[in-house]
């Protein structure tokens, strides 16, 4: 399942109509890393030039020029090798870029030295990603100066520099119908990863064998990598918010948090869920369980066009806090613990994120200084959590060492919103039930 190239080509159009005409946009592709001595890691493309053109090589550049007759998409690329081809792929080439990624005009890499200050001259507004890139910076800095170098000649090179990110992070942030609905199947892949972790948790196995099950079960359905590296954290692990090492065994009588997604033609998912390793949540167990999913239910359900971003935050805090003082691991009245922050020993991080091609999607949460509101397109994560660390003596001992989160994908509607993985359990009798075969 994959975007189609006319959505990529609509997408720059939507870049160019927001710029200058005497304006430039360069977007650099990622490049190849050394993992250890002749090994790579898996390339993975920067997420603004594969929303930009689908093209999925190492080391190119595009160059967007608004209103230029001979074709307002420059792209340059790796040229064909078939020797190389051999060890490491076929590469589209120039003639490859134009035939199948719609580019107006395409250059070999060794072309850039001479083609690019060409292409920048009169251009007055340089588009650019400052800062991500010291040796790219270095190189954009030279092409400008090629240009400023010729202004005798009549040249005219940008005079400005400006933050590419404030406009195309914005237009990422809203998704398309094509988006969504491949952010929804590879919500329902990582659904049923989940699903199958539960199926065969038991005493006994380690965190890495439920990693095993989540990752194959993705890969078998297309999904070859995940957006992120997997959380399955036994026990006292599940307090620990990124943790990654999935070696511990897991434990009867503990819970399991997995907080895992596949990532799908460049799109993320963000799944977690708690469950108890023998399929049996204990009594204290399933009471913080449910006060954290209750909270979830409530802010999924506030969820609509019009509320500030921070709304949802604001109401897990609320629906947290007083849970936890009914539950006895708070002491106090519930406005002046939430004033205070007391419940951050519990529940330190926020309700969510924007989520997209990056799995912390890009996107600002405030607008002139406001918590901007949600509108239809947004796509967000809903995962309040609490956390008592092992060693917090202040709360009785059978609170000690359970973290428990709950997340969700959620898409804002025109009505309301919709929930990309609700097909993995996370009622206590269906997750029970599960576990238990029934």
């Amino acid at each position: 399942m994959k975007i189609a190239q006319d959505e990529f080509a609509r997408r720059r159009a939507q870049l160019l109509a927001a710029v200058p005409a005497n304006a430039a946009i360069l977007v650099a592709a990622a490049s190849l890393k050394t993992r250890n001595r002749d090994a790579e890691y898996a390339f993975r493309q920067d997420s603004d030039f594969y929303y930009l053109t689908g093209f999925n090589e190492p080391d190119a550049l595009l160059l967007l020029l608004p209103g230029r007759a001979e074709g307002e998409t420059v792209i340059f690329c790796p040229p064909r090798d078939p020797q190389m081809e051999i060890w490491t792929g076929y590469r589209a080439g120039p003639d490859g870029c134009v035939r199948d990624f719609g580019m107006d005009q395409a250059f070999e890499l060794k072309q850039i030295e001479t083609e690019l200050p060409e292409l920048l001259d009169g251009r007055l507004r340089l588009y650019y990603a400052l800062g991500e890139d010291e040796e790219l910076d270095t190189r954009v800095r030279g092409w400008v100066n090629q240009v400023r170098a010729k202004a005798r000649q009549g040249a005219e090179p940008p005079r400005e520099l400006v933050q590419l990110e404030t406009l195309l992070h914005e237009q990422r942030l809203f998704k398309s119908e094509a988006e969504v609905a491949l952010m929804r199947r590879a919500g329902e892949i990582s659904a049923a990863a989940h699903v199958q972790a539960m199926q065969v948790c038991r005493p006994g196995m380690g965190e890495y064998q439920l990693e095993a099950e989540i990752t194959a079960h993705c890969m078998r359905e297309g999904a070859r990598f995940q957006a992120y590296s997997p959380i399955v954290g036994g026990g006292a692990n599940g307090c620990i918010l990124h943790y990654i090492d999935n070696m511990d065994l897991l434990q009867d009588g503990d819970l399991v948090l997995i907080d895992a997604g596949c990532e799908l033609d460049n799109y993320a998912s963000d799944i977690t869920r708690t469950f108890p390793v023998n399929g049996r949540f204990s009594r204290h167990q399933a009471e913080l369980y449910q006060l954290v999913l209750d909270s979830q239910l409530a802010c999924i359900d506030a969820i609509r066009p019009g509320v500030p971003w921070n709304d949802i935050h604001e109401l897990s805090v609320r629906i947290l806090t007083e849970g936890l003082v009914r539950l006895g691991l708070l002491q106090g009245e519930v406005d002046t613990l939430i004033e205070e922050g007391a419940y951050r020993r519990f529940y330190m991080h926020r309700v969510g994120h924007w989520l997209g091609m990056d799995v912390h999607d890009v996107g600002e949460y405030k607008q002139k200084g406001d918590w901007r509101p949600l509108e239809p397109g947004m796509v967000m994560t809903v995962e309040p959590g609490l956390y008592v660390a092992p060693d917090d003596e202040s709360v009785e001992p059978h609170w000690r060492g359970i973290g428990i989160r709950i997340e969700d994908d959620v898409v804002v509607t025109e009505q309301g919103c919709e929930v990309l993985t609700e097909a993995v359990p996370k009622q206590i009798a269906d997750i029970e039930a599960l576990m238990a075969g029934a």
